[in-house]
C-alpha cells in the first residue's frame, strides 16, 4: 500500500473527488451524540475525518490506516484543520487491531469506512471483527463501489477493469455480508443503492 499511495497520495483527494461519491452524504449521517466518538477505518488522507470534525465540533476522532505514506498526508491535513487535539491517527490492519491499545478506548459511537472494504483482501474479516467495537446505540457506516446494476453494462465494464489497475474489488456479496454480520451481532441493517447502483450504502445499528 505504501508503495501504491507514496506519489498518489499528493494528488488522491483532488481526483477522487469525481468518482468516490456518496462520502459527504455519509458523513452528514453520521449524527454522533453529543460529545461521541468517531472511528474511521481506512482514513486514508484524512478528508472525511476533517470533514466529520468541522461538522460535529466536540466529538473524539479516531482513524486508522495500514499505509504509512497515507497517514503523514493525514497528519498533516488534520494539523491545517486544527484538530489535532480532538484527533488521533494510527497505523493498523482494519481486519485486525486493537482499538483499546491504540487510542486507549474499545468502542466508538460511528464508525465509518469509506471506499475501503474494496482495497481490503479480507473485508469479511474486518467486517465481522468491528461490531464488537461498537458503543451501546452506535452505529457502523459504510460506502463503496455498487456493481453499477442500473447503469450501462459498458460504464460498468470499462469502471471494473480501470479499478482493477489499482487492486480495487467491488464486493458483490457485500449486502449478504452485511445482513450476516447484522444478525450474528444482533444489530439493526440498512442498506440502500446510490446514484443508480453506482455506489451502495450499508448501515448497523446497535440497540
Amino acid at each position: 500500500m505504501d508503495a501504491i499511495y507514496r506519489r498518489q497520495r499528493h494528488i488522491y483527494d483532488l481526483t477522487r473527488k469525481y468518482y468516490l461519491l456518496g462520502r459527504d452524504r455519509l458523513i452528514a449521517d453520521l449524527a454522533p451524540p453529543p460529545g461521541g466518538s468517531i472511528l474511521e477505518v481506512g482514513c486514508g488522507t484524512g478528508r472525511n475525518l476533517v470533514l466529520a470534525g468541522r461538522r460535529y465540533s466536540d466529538a473524539a476522532l479516531f482513524g486508522i490506516d495500514i499505509s504509512a505514506e497515507m497517514l503523514m498526508t493525514a497528519r498533516k491535513m488534520v494539523s491545517q484543520a486544527n484538530l489535532v487535539t480532538r484527533m488521533a491517527l494510527a497505523r493498523a490492519d482494519a481486519s485486525n487491531f486493537d482499538p483499546q491499545r491504540l487510542f486507549g478506548q474499545p468502542r466508538f459511537d460511528r464508525i465509518l469506512l469509506s471506499y475501503t472494504l474494496s482495497m481490503i483482501p479480507p473485508w469479511r474479516e474486518t467486517l465481522a471483527h468491528l461490531p464488537a467495537m461498537l458503543a451501546p446505540g452506535g452505529s457502523l457506516h459504510i460506502v463503496d463501489f455498487g456493481q453499477q446494476e442500473h447503469l450501462p453494462r459498458r460504464f460498468k465494464a470499462l469502471l471494473f477493469a480501470w479499478l482493477d489497475r489499482f487492486d480495487v474489488s467491488p464486493r458483490a456479496d457485500l449486502p449478504r455480508e452485511l445482513r450476516q454480520v447484522a444478525e450474528e451481532a444482533g444489530l439493526q441493517f440498512a442498506f440502500q443503492p446510490l446514484y443508480r447502483g453506482y455506489a451502495w450504502s450499508g448501515t448497523l445499528r446497535a440497540d
